[in-house]
């Protein structure tokens, strides 16, 4: 049986320009699971992991408007947040897929943390932008009071803190997800939203504000599962280099070698494209068979090699 670990992109629970009602990301992972069942019916033995870029956010937006009334968490409870939130709708829009599809199958969601160093070099310099605008007052405030960082955008009119991207170096949970994943029973949820990061201090974890990227996070622990694929879903077919201009062109089957050219001559945004064709880089090159970056309603196809991006190691 082929095993891989399915990320599931932010926008296959929230599209742009919806309001995130329970509601609009119930429906759009009903849809989304639709398409993960007709692999599981098909054979496949999977791990999902999933975004909470607008999940999270909103969390912190209540930390902000309530902290008068009830104390803000800090982010690393505000990721735990996330992934209950997400993890619940995900496990109720499966089981029904699931039980139309093909079967009954247990869907558990693991609460996941994941070790990340604190000497990365992240730490120094925080980039990865998360919460609400703030006006100049009020981000020199939050600068002085409580310490973040907030960069300036023009385009937006404010301010907005940014936080680590450290890269992830162990998924703490792997161990129990893994035995859950060959049990054949459970199809298992985890490292959501790119798992909580921790760091090792004085013989114990801690909770750390950082957010580690989710699609380098799902690589690690297809890693550590030691899984056959690794898969993207994401908005487009595929990966693009010329995104936009008119040489643009969606990758085919690429070796990783002929990726990372791509990745190191600014092809892939790193606030997007980059980071899944580094995590399928790495997945590829510590022994996995193939990683594939397409959309949820090409998925099928795609584990077929007909569609989407497959980068493979030769």
């Amino acid at each position: 049986m082929t095993t891989a670990v399915v990320a599931i992109g932010g926008n296959a629970i929230l599209k742009k320009g919806q309001p995130a009602t329970r509601e609009n990301q119930q429906r759009n992972l009903e849809e989304t699971c639709r398409h993960i069942a007709s692999i599981v019916e098909a054979g496949y033995n999977i791990t999902l992991t999933h975004g909470n870029g607008p999940q999270v956010g909103d969390i912190l937006i209540q930390n902000e408007v309530a902290r008068n009334e009830v104390p803000p968490m800090p982010l690393d409870v505000c990721v735990a947040e996330s992934q209950g939130l997400v993890g619940f709708m995900l496990q109720q829009a499966l089981t029904e897929a699931l039980r139309k599809a093909c079967c009954d199958r247990i869907v558990p969601c693991v609460l996941t943390r994941v070790v990340v160093d604190e000497e990365d070099g992240a730490f120094r310099e925080p980039s990865k932008p998360i919460g609400p605008y703030y006006g100049q007052v009020e981000a020199e405030r939050l600068t002085n009071e409580r310490g973040w960082h907030l960069h300036e955008d023009p385009s937006r009119g404010g301010w907005r803190r940014v936080v680590p991207s450290p890269r992830p170096i162990t998924i703490v949970e792997a161990p129990a997800i893994g035995r859950l994943v060959r049990s054949g029973n459970d199809l298992v949820i985890a490292v959501g939203g790119g798992g909580i990061p921790v760091v090792w201090k004085e013989g114990r974890m801690e909770g750390v504000e950082a957010v580690v990227d989710k699609d380098l996070a799902a690589a690690c622990l297809a890693k550590s599962l030691k899984d056959d694929l690794l898969v993207m879903l994401t908005d487009v077919e595929g990966a693009y280099v010329g995104y936009g201009t008119a040489r643009e062109r969606m990758l085919g089957t690429v070796t990783a070698e002929e990726a990372e050219r791509h990745l190191n001559e600014g092809e892939f945004p790193p606030g997007s494209m980059g980071p899944k064709v580094e995590a399928a880089i790495d997945f590829v090159r510590s022994g996995g068979e193939r990683a594939i970056i397409t959309t949820p309603e090409l998925l099928h196809t795609a584990l077929s090699s007909k569609a989407g991006t497959q980068i493979v190691n030769r």
